[in-house]
């Protein structure tokens, strides 16, 4: 009489261990993080340490000083008197401070809302509303080509 097995035989084992082992597992979100900083490190900081972090051309926005109007923009978008402050501003280089307000920047025909995360550090808010927009053409329109002619009417 043959022994019956308790249990899974030792190849099934293996088999099944291999088969968790190469199952996808939930990824982890990576954090963001900013010249080695994480958004809350940075926000924490005066300016005066999140300057040297940023490219020369913001950084020399910032350290020769913002006009009156750029500084007033700044200040009521600090404040959080509103919940979307809207601006003409582009030129503005958006700070750790900024995260997570809401601003409609102005494109030259509407304003364009959108919310600041940490990936947009560094760049201007002018960069998130665009001014020009690709063409998109359609079919020609009657009377345009000589065969358009032909084109049965819809």
């Amino acid at each position: 009489m043959a022994k019956m097995a308790k249990g899974p035989s030792p190849k099934a084992a293996r088999r099944k261990a291999r088969k968790k082992k190469g199952a996808i597992s939930a990824r982890k979100k990576k954090e963001f993080s900013f010249q080695g900083f994480s958004v809350e490190e940075l926000q924490k900081m005066p300016i005066d340490e999140v300057l040297p972090l940023l490219t020369s051309r913001a950084r020399r926005s910032y350290t020769r000083g913002l006009n009156s109007e750029e500084q007033v923009f700044v200040d009521r978008l600090l404040a959080g008197a509103k919940p979307v402050l809207k601006t003409h501003r582009r030129e503005i280089v958006i700070l750790p401070s900024f995260v997570g307000k809401k601003v409609a920047v102005y494109n030259g025909k509407q304003y364009m809302e959108f919310e600041i995360k940490p990936e947009m550090m560094g760049h201007y808010l002018g960069e998130f509303a665009p001014t020009r927009v690709s063409v998109k053409h359609s079919g020609p329109g009657v009377g345009a080509t000589k065969s358009s002619k032909f084109m049965p009417l819809k």
